[in-house]
């Protein structure tokens, strides 16, 4: 829609930019005079709208923005190639208008908000308690998380204060209610023994998963917040990059419930760390993401309060993403050193039992390490020995004892079960 008195400013700007338009009289009686129609490539939307932004086309004005099928125009053909170096870089990219339109589009309402996250919370808990990836996987299809975490980084480059608030806010509301939704539910399970009496989640496959997170969290979290916020940039599907951001968000969610259900503080403190940093790192990936494409606010004056925004909230974003890598790097740590003292445990055994007389073998070991956060301590090393029939293992627990708690250099208590194994 043209003002009155910027027909002739908006005309020669699209001349200037070479592009097909019709412009036809407003009647209406409003303070327009015109309605001017044109197609772009997708690459040219920002640019144009640049232009006519400078002949006094804003945010005041009314301007549609709607996808074609098919433009079949010589003129339009020469404007493709024009941006076509555009887009073979990367710049193939929608409007800062259409990006809004978009996070909006994918903010649900409140009602439907909470109803969905509680019930992807809901089958994500059933999934890990069942110890089935299929159903885990089936939670994430219809978590909506995806607006939330787009609007919060887009309202940053935008400078919409409104936009990031409420981004931020509806973040935190469903991590709040996938969790409470997650601990109800395994509450409920549990009290009705609608699982097996005395099942130690932590056995579950499933949920051990979620028990130990290490730095590759923030690789799955980053590479989520890219896509997503790609999606909205270039059009591909969001529903898809939506569920790469559940993936990041509702399991672990469903195992902080299960961890709180079941008292077991050492999973609800790792999956909870595993929810608190795949936030942070999707929003910082979909912020950076976003500036590095070069959106900014419409009005120029109020890029230096969107570009301090930004540092201010990147920094505060690096730094609690690097609090909490600490903890991530020592469960790292942690998991190369029970990784290395298992070896070592299973060398030292093999070579006891090799020595001793009448021959045995190790069948199987198991190493028990406690504690609710790393450092964890080895607690207890349970040997299954193999050996002939009629053959006695008296000595064998002390002697192996003695080898274990030398190899690691701590005290282990070690239990040790014979298995008589003949063979024909």
């Amino acid at each position: 829609m043209i003002p009155a008195g910027k027909r002739a400013a908006v005309v020669r700007a699209l001349d200037e930019e070479g592009v097909d338009y019709v412009v036809t009289d407003e009647t209406s009686g409003r303070e327009y005079t015109a309605v001017a129609t044109f197609p772009l490539p997708t690459a040219a939307v920002e640019p144009v709208l640049e232009r006519l932004r400078e002949a006094g086309i804003d945010e005041s004005t009314y301007t549609v923005i709607v996808a074609a099928e098919t433009v079949i125009s010589r003129r339009f053909e020469a404007l493709e190639e024009e941006y076509a170096e555009d887009s073979d870089r990367g710049g193939n990219h929608i409007s800062r208008e259409e990006l809004q339109a978009k996070a909006d589009d994918l903010a649900s309402g409140f009602g439907t908000y909470v109803l969905m996250t509680v019930i992807s919370a809901v089958i994500a808990t059933a999934g890990l308690l069942l110890d089935s990836p299929a159903t885990v996987v089936g939670s994430m299809v219809i978590a909506p998380l995806i607006g939330p975490a787009m609007s919060a980084a887009i309202g940053t480059v935008v400078d919409d204060e409104e936009m990031f608030r409420r981004g931020v806010r509806m973040q935190v509301l469903g991590v709040v209610v996938a969790v409470a939704a997650a601990t109800a539910f395994a509450f409920a399970v549990r009290s009705l023994a609608l699982v097996p009496p005395g099942i130690d989640p932590l056995e579950l496959a499933e949920v051990s998963e979620r028990l130990a997170p290490n730095v590759l969290v923030l690789v799955v979290a980053i590479g989520a917040g890219i896509a997503g916020i790609v999606s909205l940039m270039t059009g591909v599907s969001a529903t898809l990059v939506g569920v790469m951001i559940a993936v990041a968000l509702i399991p672990p969610a469903a195992a902080v419930g299960i961890g709180i259900a079941f008292q077991i503080p050492r999973l609800v403190v790792g999956a909870g760390v595993i929810v608190a940093v795949n936030v942070l790192s999707i929003n910082l990936s979909a912020l950076v993401m976003l500036w590095y494409k070069g959106y900014r606010p419409q009005r120029w004056f109020r890029e230096d309060n969107a570009r301090a925004a930004f540092l201010k909230r990147v920094a505060v974003l690096v730094a609690a993403i690097a609090v909490l890598s600490v903890f991530l790097g020592g469960v790292t740590y942690e998991s190369y050193v029970a990784s290395t003292t298992e070896s070592d445990i299973r060398t030292a055994v093999g070579d006891e039992l090799a020595a001793m007389e009448p021959a045995t073998e190790l069948l199987e070991l198991d190493v028990e390490r406690g504690g609710t956060v790393p450092p964890l301590d080895t607690e207890r090393v349970v040997v299954t020995v193999g050996a002939p029939p009629g053959a006695g293992i008296e000595g064998v627990a002390e002697a192996l004892d003695r080898r274990i708690e030398a190899t690691i250099g701590e005290e282990v208590r070690v239990e040790v079960r014979l298995v008589t194994v003949e063979r024909a």
